[in-house]
């Protein structure tokens, strides 16, 4: 049997191993995101402490390889959760380890997109919402993050981009992602170099089509 023979068989797989990619993609960019916005927030503080450790978690997870990451929390999301509940997970471990070590790894990254989008806000702004009478909070919330997060956008779907390259890392600790399917089918079928051809030509393709957008995106912006 060649590839072409054997893929609209292997389709129905291969859209479930895609699906799965998708899911920790989109939990990965949402959960980086809002916990990258606190840490950045946490590093412009003024309060030292909170600033250091802040600036030390960017650094820290900016330093080790996100492989080493993803098997840290394959082992320690299972005790945590047990240590914090009392019981046993029942959830796909694979599944939640790599959600967490993506959004905790992620959020390095992208604190430090919001970080430079927050800076990019003149401060005259700040000053005139403090003028009007508004807290910090306030200030934040509805005057200096939205224009942040419109100017950084094209910046954080780069990222996004970046992370949706990265889930093939899933594969160390068993997640059925789209790359799995693909090399267990080829692994089975006999045809393992044609299906990991065929799985970097769709990452190749997505991610192509991915940038382009984003690039079209951030030409609209500047306009």
């Amino acid at each position: 049997m060649n590839f072409w023979a054997d893929l609209p068989q292997a389709l129905p797989g291969l859209q479930e191993g895609l699906w799965m990619t998708l899911k920790v993609l989109a939990f990965g960019v949402l959960g980086g995101i809002v916990i990258g916005t606190l840490l950045a927030l946490a590093r412009l503080s003024r309060f030292t402490v909170l600033s250091q450790a802040a600036k030390l978690y960017v650094n820290y997870f900016r330093s080790v390889p996100l492989l080493l990451v993803l098997l840290w929390f394959y082992f320690a999301v299972p005790l945590i959760y047990n240590w914090v509940t009392g019981e046993f997970m029942t959830i796909d471990t694979a599944f939640a380890s790599s959600v967490v070590a993506f959004m905790l790894f992620e959020a390095a990254y992208f604190s430090e997109i919001v970080r430079a989008g927050i800076q990019s806000i003149s401060k005259g702004q700040m000053n005139a919402a403090y003028a009007l009478g508004m807290t910090y909070g306030q200030t934040m919330r509805l005057i200096i993050l939205p224009q942040a997060f419109r100017k950084m956008t094209p910046l954080l779907l780069q990222q996004s981009i970046i992370l949706f390259q990265d889930t093939t890392l899933v594969y160390a600790v068993g997640l059925t992602d789209f790359f799995r399917s693909a090399s267990v089918r080829g692994d089975l079928m006999g045809l393992l170099t044609p299906y990991i051809v065929f799985v970097g030509v769709v990452y190749f393709v997505i991610s192509f089509i991915a940038s382009s957008l984003v690039k079209q995106l951030q030409r609209k912006i500047s306009v």
